[in-house]
Parts: structure tokens; C-alpha cells; sequence
């Protein structure tokens, strides 16, 4: 499927919807035709058509789509692309937004472009309006087309279309976009789908604007609005960091009526998405517009409070066992919070702030707190200084005017961001809340070159070391200490994870008790104490989750998927018996009973929890472009091409089978790499790695059976199992995924 309407709703589960139409897509089509809220009217061209540009390029079955997209587009808004309609000449001209659209947020990191199909015509149109926002389109639109196309808009309005798509979907292959994914172990085979809306103008007049809202505090997780505006502004504008945005203070005062009616939908989709949920919006003449909705980014501390926060809310549709799972990554392994000191602080206006560092003088300057926590670090002005700092061992801050997609990199190894310019919602703010980096923005005043900074009038080079909190906003000059408590909220859910019988550690039995309140250094948190359980509670649930993908297997076969000496396996199974979870299988080999099977997908839940949504979906995704390959290359080791026929493979052919093994010696080695990233998330899965690689050597020593022989822990047999696993992990099922024509 290559094309598909916000007004067409699609009958396909949550996951493969975005699978299909990304993140962004998905909630549009949510919030357009399932929610009934304002969206521009628009479509979506799905991953499925990256995929088919990126192996083919631009086909006349892509352009067939674009075109029945934009056909429905002119039907539903009575607006002909590029000019006027006929009948009514002082009417809009019908331009449109090319936004990407990953099914795994990447934020900032693909391409943008507005106002396209803005032409002679159409220009003409809109000047009868105002000719400085004609202005304004055209440069924008030009500027657009300079970064991403590579050169300036066509004259003719769908060819101004047809690049604006390629663009984006090439884009998610740009450098910036790989290190974003690598410091997010996602796949470099991730695709983005490209949504085509009809432009809604934030720059038109006094009573346009645009913005992005947060319905909770993303850095603390204070139930308040959240989030910058900028009137008479467009598109990227406010989270650009090139601007000084205002509070949503400033809206509620300037369109009273749109604040009330921004915050009603925020509500909405609050209790839709079951969490704090980020939106785009754009006002034109005094009229909101939904440009996107999705789960917000959050700070480990927000986390927290967010969770249990919304598990207390009595009509909220979160209960506390699902609140503990969503945090139960950050419960394992529970880092103290900065306490707020007696020290006096200046919040911006209309915002809520407080300083946490402890004991440290006054500071040298303060800017927006963005994302919280202390850092310490020397000074680092460019992203080559940043990056050689790190790989010497040394913590660095970061310091720029704004960041932009281009120094992910640098941010990467940050220990803490520190901006001029860029409200709460600017790409440096969203970045380092998304990745638990303490960032301070928009600090006027901050003077930036190659060697040195200026900041409170004191000049600090390039190699010196500052501190900044990301809560109160505070630059230090220096290595600042602070005084850490336990957040009231980690309590809180530590103690429903005990009443509930949760396990928070490892494989399956420790649990972690809350730590005591002590003081710390900012830069080494202490660990709190922590509980150690046997390994019996962690064999037993590996036992039954291999017997969940398996469905009946010999000791010698469970042995290697856990790996573990048989003889243990043995012992261990005796025990499962005897607690009736485990029963004797015929003709031979053993089986989870009911109960035993209701454990494993108790216990899948729990890891399901800490992989985290959003990350099991990706790593399915990341899955999928492996798997046809090694089915077509254990289907080459099976059978041969004999003339025009496929027979038997007799391995007569010695350099037909090492063409084989080659092939599917690169796919191991490549999906391996893989795991090892992701299973940083989920330890478990390194056995898969060690289990594909024993094979591969085994293969390679002349065992042939390894490739796919059941009789062994064969390649063929470790892949399907894995398959399984990540399908599960998704929450997804086999037969859906073959239904979505994932699997077969």
C-alpha cells in the first residue's frame, strides 16, 4: 500500500499502522478520523513507498500515487494546487507541507519543506492578501528547497511536489539521521513515510501563530501546560532554536479562546494516548490546526512522576501495575534526584522554576532549564571538540548557538548542552530530555566563538570546565556539587512493584529496594543498595519462554537455548514438573502446561516493559529487512537451480555452496551487530547472538547440518525463534504480521 487519507481510517492493528504510515501519519489519520480534531486535510505516502524509491528510485507507480493524493487533496479542500479556483479568484491557492513520518520518532533529524507549489500563480493570489507575506512564503520555500533539494524551486507546481518528496524520503539516509540512529540502536534500515497536508499559515497575520505543547512538564512532570509559541511565525520556526520564543502563557493572554480550546485537546489526546502526549499546532487567523500528536519525550525524572501521577488519577485509564512496567527500567536501577536549595532563582515569565545546586555561589549567567540535572564538563564550542574530548575520557559541555540536526553527533557524547538561542520546544530542548541529558537554553547573552565563550560578562576558554543545571537554568563557573534525594514518586512506585509482586531486576527474581537519602557529588549518583536472588527464578522463566517459542523441546535442545550444561536443564525441569508448569511432551521432550505457558507471558510483559514500546516496535522493524533474506538463503542451501528448475541440493556444486555460506555468513554477522545494540536494552537477547554465531562456526567447520537441520541449535532454527520473540515482544502475533505481509 503506497498511499493512504487521514479520512480513510485503515483496518490494521496499532503497530502495523505505524509500521506503515509512521508515527506522524498515524496520528493525524487518529486525531482526523477517529478523534474528529482540526487537522489540515492531507495523505500519507507510507513507508512501503520509501522502500520502492530507495531500491528503484521515482517510478510511475509513485507518481500515479502522488497524484490520486492529490487529486482527493483538491476535492476535500475546493482548492486547486498552485492557484486560485476558477469560480472565486480572491480564494487561497491550495500549497502544501512534505513532512517525514518514522515509524520511530527522530526528531529534527528528516527533512521539512513548506509552501510548495507556490508559482507565478499562485503568488499573484496571495499578494491580493498581504505582499509581505508573499514574502515570506517565497523564502521560506526557497530555503527549504536550497538545503534539501540542492538547488531552487521549479517554475511548474508538481515538480516543486515530486522533489520535495524525494527529498524526504532520501533524507532517511543522510548522515545526520545515522548517528541519531546510532546513539538510538536503531536500524540503518528504518524508512519514513512522507505526509502531503494542505498549508495552514502561522505567519499570515497578528492573529496567527505557531507552537508546540506539552501536556505535562516533559523535564519535571508537573501536570501544568508546557511549551513555546511564536506569532506570526511558520512551521520548524519554534523548535528551530533560531528564535526567541514566548511561554504558553502568551497564547492563553493574546487568543484566550484558542488556549482554552488547545488545552480541551490536550486532554483528549492525554486519555487517548494513555500518557503525556507532545503537539504541533499552528493558528491561522485566530483558528487552531493539529499538525501532530505523539507521546512526549520526558526527562528519567519526569518519567517517574508522569507514571505514578496518572496510575493516581481515579478516572484515568492507567492502572498502577501498568505504571510500574512503564518505569520499571528506571526502578532497577534508581539515580538519586537534585534537591531545590534555599538559593533564590529567576524563573522566565509565566513559568514555573527552581534552582537545585547546592552551595555553589552565584552563577554566572541563567537561561531556560530544559531538561534537568546537573553536568560538569569542559567547555566545547564545535562538534570536532566535542567528540575529541569525549574519546579522551574527559566530560565536555557543549556549547552552541542552537543545535540542529547536524550536531547530533557531539550531542551524543555531551555530557550537558548549553544554547544562546531556542525556547523549551527548540531540538536541543526535545534531544536532551529524550536522551536524559541536562541541557539550559536560550541564554541571552552567551557570546560564541572557536576558542572561547563570554557568559555574565566573564570570558571562559575553550577546555575550562563549567557546570549547568538543567532545572533552575544556572551556569556555573567550575565543578559544582549538589545534595540528592529519593523522588517522593520513586517511592511511591517501588512500593506498589512490591504489593504487585514485581519483578525490577535481571532475569526474573532480584528486586530493588528504594535507596537511603544521602549526598553525592552531581557528576557519581550513588546505586543504592540492591538484593541479590538465586538463579533459579531466572533458569525457570528461561526455561519457559524457550518452551513458549518452541513449543515442545528435548533437554539437549533447551541446553543450547539457554545455555546452560544439560544436566542442569535436567534438574531444573524436575522442579518445573513438580510445579506443574511443566509436563512431559509426546513422543518425547517437554511442554509448558497452562500455567506454566500464563508465566512466560508474565514474564514477556515485564520485558516487554523494559524494552519500552516504542523501542520493541523498532527492533521488529529492524528485524524485517533481515529476515527474506536469510529464508532466500537457507531456501539456496535446500535447493539448487538446475536449468530452468529448482531441485534438491545435493552440495555437489562446492562453489554454488559457498556462494551460500558467504551470503549467509553476512547476514549473521550483520544481524548480529544488531542484537548486540539492542540487547543493551534487553540483556536476554544477547543469547540469541551466541547462539547464531556458534552455529556460523560450526557451519564453517564443515557442519552443514547447522544451516537448518532441526536435529541441532541449527541457524535456520536460533532465527525463527528470535523472529518469534521480537513478534511477541511487539505485541504483535505471527499471523498478523503474515497478514500485514510481514512474515510468512
Amino acid at each position: 500500500m503506497l498511499l493512504a487519507r487521514y479520512d480513510e481510517p485503515l483496518a490494521l492493528s496499532p503497530d502495523a499502522r505505524v509500521a506503515l504510515l509512521g508515527g506522524k501519519g498515524d496520528g493525524l489519520m487518529r486525531m482526523a478520523s477517529e478523534l474528529g480534531l482540526p487537522v489540515p486535510p492531507g495523505f500519507v505516502l507510507t513507508t512501503r513507498a520509501c522502500e520502492r524509491y530507495l531500491e528503484r528510485g521515482w517510478t510511475e507507480e509513485l507518481e500515479a500515487a502522488l497524484r490520486a493524493g492529490m487529486a482527493a487533496l483538491e476535492a476535500t479542500t475546493e482548492r486547486k494546487f498552485g492557484t486560485a479556483t476558477a469560480r472565486d479568484a480572491a480564494a487561497m491557492p491550495l500549497l502544501v507541507s512534505v513532512r517525514s513520518g518514522a515509524p520511530v520518532s527522530m526528531p529534527g533529524m528528516l527533512d521539512t519543506l513548506l509552501n510548495v507549489g507556490l508559482d507565478a500563480r499562485a503568488e499573484a493570489a496571495l499578494e491580493r492578501i498581504d505582499p509581505a507575506f508573499v514574502a515570506r512564503c517565497r523564502d521560506r520555500l526557497v530555503a527549504g528547497f536550497a538545503s534539501s533539494v540542492g538547488g531552487p524551486p521549479p517554475g511548474d507546481p508538481f515538480e516543486q511536489l515530486r522533489q520535495a518528496v524525494e527529498a524526504v524520503f532520501r533524507s532517511v539516509r543522510s548522515a545526520r539521521a545515522a548517528a541519531y540512529r546510532r546513539h538510538e540502536g536503531l536500524t540503518e534500515a528504518l524508512l519514513t513515510a512522507v505526509n502531503v497536508q494542505a498549508m495552514v499559515f502561522g505567519n499570515l497575520d497578528a492573529r496567527s501563530a505557531t507552537g508546540v505543547y506539552f501536556t505535562r512538564d516533559p523535564a519535571t512532570g508537573e501536570a501544568r501546560p508546557y511549551g513555546d509559541v511564536l506569532f506570526r511565525a511558520q512551521g520548524e520556526d519554534v523548535v528551530s532554536g533560531r528564535f526567541a520564543t514566548e511561554p504558553l502563557s502568551a497564547l492563553e493572554r493574546a487568543l484566550p479562546d484558542v488556549a482554552r480550546e488547545l488545552y480541551a485537546v490536550g486532554a483528549r489526546l492525554e486519555r487517548a494516548y494513555r500518557d503525556l502526549v507532545e503537539i504541533e499546532f499552528t493558528v491561522e487567523r485566530g483558528r487552531l490546526w493539529l499538525l501532530q500528536v505523539r507521546v512526549g519525550k520526558r526527562s528519567p525524572r519526569a518519567a517517574l512522576r508522569i507514571a505514578a501521577e496518572l496510575a493516581l488519577e481515579p478516572d484515568f485509564p492507567l492502572d498502577r501495575r501498568e505504571a510500574v512496567l512503564r518505569v520499571r527500567d528506571r526502578l532497577a536501577r534508581p539515580r538519586e534526584q537534585a534537591a531545590p536549595s534555599d538559593a533564590v532563582g529567576t524563573p522566565r515569565p509565566g513559568e514555573a522554576g527552581a534552582p537545585s545546586v547546592r552551595d555553589a555561589g552565584t552563577p554566572l549567567a541563567r537561561g531556560l532549564g530544559a531538561s534537568p540535572g546537573i553536568a560538569s564538563g569542559e567547555i566545547a564550542t564545535t562538534i570536532e571538540g566535542a567528540l575529541a574530548a569525549a574519546e579522551a575520557g574527559r566530560a565536555v559541555i557543549l556549547v552552541r548557538p542552537e543545535t540542529s540536526p547536524e550536531d547530533v553527533e557531539g550531542m551524543a557524547v555531551a555530557a550537558g548542552l548549553l544554547t544562546s538561542r531556542g525556547g523549551l520546544a527548540s531540538h536541543a530542548a526535545v534531544v536532551a530530555r529524550g536522551w536524559g541529558i541536562p541541557a539550559v537554553v536560550g541564554l541571552a547573552g552567551l557570546l560564541i566563538e572557536r576558542d572561547a565563550i563570554e557568559v555574565g560578562g566573564r570570558r571562559l576558554a575553550v577546555g575550562e570546565p563549567i557546570s549547568i543545571d538543567g532545572a533552575s537554568g544556572a551556569v556555573h563557573r567550575g565543578v559544582v556539587a549538589a545534595e540528592r534525594h529519593v523522588a517522593p514518586e520513586l517511592e511511591t512506585l517501588l512500593g506498589w512493584a512490591r504489593e504487585l509482586d514485581i519483578a525490577l531486576d535481571g532475569e526474573g527474581g532480584p528486586r530493588t529496594s528504594a535507596p537511603p537519602t544521602r549526598t553525592t557529588s552531581a557528576g557519581s549518583p550513588a546505586e543504592p543498595p540492591r538484593t541479590d536472588g538465586g538463579p533459579s527464578d531466572a533458569r525457570s522463566d528461561a526455561l519457559l519462554h524457550a518452551l513458549a517459542l518452541k513449543g515442545a523441546a528435548t533437554i539437549d535442545a533447551l541446553a543450547a537455548a539457554i545455555d546452560a550444561a544439560p544436566e542442569t536443564v535436567s534438574e531444573r525441569l524436575d522442579e518445573l514438573v513438580a510445579e506443574d508448569l511443566v509436563v512431559a511432551a509426546k513422543p518425547i521432550g517437554f511442554r509448558s502446561t497452562e500455567s506454566g505457558r500464563a508465566r512466560a507471558e508474565a514474564r514477556l510483559e515485564l520485558d516487554r516493559a523494559m524494552l519500552g514500546p516504542d523501542a520493541a516496535r523498532a527492533a521488529l522493524l529492524a528485524f524485517q529487512p533481515f529476515d527474506p533474506r536469510m529464508k532466500q538463503t537457507v531456501t539456496d542451501w535446500q535447493l539448487r537451480p538446475q536449468g530452468t528448475e529448482l531441485v534438491p541440493n545435493d552440495h555437489a556444486d562446492a562453489r554454488w555452496d559457498a556462494e551460500v555460506l558467504a551470503r549467509l555468513g553476512a547476514i549473521v554477522e550483520e544481524a548480529t551487530a544488531w542484537l548486540d545494540a539492542t540487547a543493551d536494552r534487553l540483556p536476554r537477547l544477547r543469547c540469541y547472538s551466541k547462539r547464531l554465531r556458534h552455529g556460523l562456526d560450526a557451519i564453517r567447520s564443515g557442519d552443514g547440518r547447522f544451516v537448518a537441520s532441526p536435529r541441532v541449535d541449527s541457524v535456520h532454527g536460533v532465527w525463527f525463534e528470535l523472529h518469534e520473540d521480537l513478534i511477541r515482544l511487539a505485541g504483535s502475533t505471527r499471523a498478523a504480521e503474515s497478514a500485514a505481509g510481514r512474515s510468512s
